[in-house]
């Protein structure tokens, strides 16, 4: 049984956040902004996890309100995917091992 790719891809996220340096050149993802749209509703929301990630907690609320509250959903949600992930593995063992179980 392999990890699903949602928790892949939200934990692989926040290391690439986590990892990368706050004074980076600015390098944009959003396809609002790379067709030249000033203005987007998520716009410095990964900048804003960044900061968060890195201490600087100013600076994340400066870059964007909702990163604080974005990055507490994202944990909550790889502890949910985890645990999931934990029961049916769990659950495979005991079938594997012939203890059927009612968990």
């Amino acid at each position: 049984m392999s990890l699903p790719l949602e928790l892949i891809a939200w934990i692989s996220a926040i290391l690439f956040l986590a990892f990368t340096a706050s004074g980076s050149a600015h390098s944009s993802l959003c396809p609002l902004d790379n067709l030249g749209f000033e203005w987007c509703p998520g716009c410095g929301l990964g900048r804003s996890i960044r900061f968060l990630l890195h201490g600087e907690f100013r600076l994340s609320i400066e870059h964007h309100w909702f990163g604080i509250p974005a990055f507490l959903i994202l944990i909550y949600r790889i502890l949910q995917l985890l645990k999931i992930f934990l029961l049916n593995l769990r659950l495979l063992t005991r079938i594997n091992h012939g203890k059927r179980s009612a968990y």
